[in-house]
């Protein structure tokens, strides 16, 4: 079976095309500037050198779509001779509130169920539903799935999700944490399992997705017991634009004091701060290292502040679970920032964690950078959220 998994975002598509039998990429690209000037898509066929670049308008989704099937299709690029090959259509969904515990066949309930989350993740609901609808137009027929960001975390406790507000507004508007990235977290959490030779139902283990967007988790025998994300993807670490977690008095002052609006303090904690807001220099942490090592202060604080509170995250997670086992590095500062993991990883000996040096000096490779001795053994795991979405999808259409 050959299923197309699908990540649509506002103004983007990223794709990938999965021989589930022996479960091989067939291609993979990337659409931006989906409705805006400039609109471009890069397709990419496993084994052939090179890159199909399309550059044309694209209106909307469906139009993005319709270029990445002719691609897929192309006598050249393409990965099948025919969409006929494409038995099924994995789609990445941002929220479904508590609609869906796990992954769902999509019909027309589970559409509607989504457009009532669009008040819960508006810049991400409206574009997956899009891509959902454009499949159905363009591909009529061929079985859709959604696997949401949510789901994983669906298993918190009521002590995990609650926020200390009136119980009133969980009830009337779903005022909760829901915690995102789930199918990175589930991945890598099952990978981990599998690396150290362990039943995960045995293991506790917390996830690390450190990327421009980052959120710990807490997985406890598999399942997600506490998340840093909320209820949206501003709450928790400290990002590479957003926040993180602040004191909630801070936002009436700052309106106040710099004449902001709802709409301007919410573009000031989403994409004026994090580890850019403190450095001023840039939100790659490449950028900000290179800055750092140039005696540039701020720099060095934006670095400092942010190993700080992944620190506190995994501590406070290890007491939760009464326990601790692993701890998993994954995205693309955990995948790839080797001093950031370093940084991490110092002064946690007291847990159990003790780093080996030369096994972390890894990018992007499956390795236990731990040191044979380490009560807690620290993994580098490359996420794949895309074959989490197949794998879904394979089981739900089958």
């Amino acid at each position: 079976m050959k299923v197309l998994v699908l990540n649509c975002g506002s103004s983007s598509l990223k794709y990938q095309l999965i021989d589930m039998n022996g479960e091989e990429v067939l291609c993979i690209g990337l659409v931006e500037r989906i409705g805006i000037e400039g609109a471009v898509l890069k397709h990419e066929k496993t084994g052939k050198e090179g890159k199909h670049v399309v550059e044309q308008p694209m209106k909307d989704h469906k139009d993005a779509i319709k270029l990445v099937l002719e691609a897929i299709v192309d006598p050249e690029f393409g990965a099948v001779k025919d969409m006929s090959e494409i038995d099924a259509v994995g789609h990445r969904v941002v929220h479904a509130g508590e609609k869906f515990a796990t992954s769902v066949v999509i019909n027309d309930e589970v559409i509607a169920a989504l457009k009532e989350c669009i008040d819960l993740a508006p810049l991400h609901n409206p574009a997956n539903l899009m891509g959902i609808e454009a499949c159905e137009a363009i591909l009529p027929g061929v079985p859709m799935v959604g696997v949401f960001d949510t789901a994983f975390h669906q298993t918190m406790p009521e002590s995990s999700f609650l926020y200390g507000l009136p119980y009133e507004l969980y009830q009337k508007y779903g005022v909760r944490r829901y915690g995102f990235h789930g199918t990175s977290h589930d991945y890598v959490s099952k990978k981990a399992a599998e690396m150290l030779g362990k039943d995960i139902a045995d293991l506790k283990i917390v996830t690390c997705h450190l990327g421009n967007g980052a959120s710990i988790a807490a997985v406890d025998g598999g399942k997600s017991v506490d998340t840093s994300m909320g209820f949206t993807p501003l709450e928790g670490l400290i990002m590479g634009t957003r926040c993180g977690d602040i004191d909630p008095a801070i936002i009436p002052f700052m309106m106040r004091k710099e004449g902001l609006d709802a709409d301007g303090i919410d573009n000031l904690m989403n994409k004026q701060s994090g580890v850019l807001g403190i450095s001023g220099v840039s939100a790659d942490f490449r950028d900000i290292e290179d800055a750092a090592k140039e005696g540039c202060a701020r720099s060095q604080a934006a670095l400092d502040t942010y190993a700080k509170r992944v620190k506190k995250y995994i501590g406070g997670y290890a007491a939760e679970m009464n326990g601790l086992d692993a701890v998993v590095f994954t995205a693309g500062v955990g995948e790839n920032g080797i001093d950031m993991r370093e940084k991490i990883a110092s002064d946690m000996e007291f847990l159990g964690m003790k780093l080996d040096k030369e096994a972390n000096h890894v990018r992007g490779k499956e390795t236990v950078i731990s040191t044979p001795d380490s009560k807690v053994k620290m993994l580098l795991i490359p996420t794949n959220e895309e074959l989490v979405i197949a794998r879904d999808t394979l089981r739900l259409v089958k």
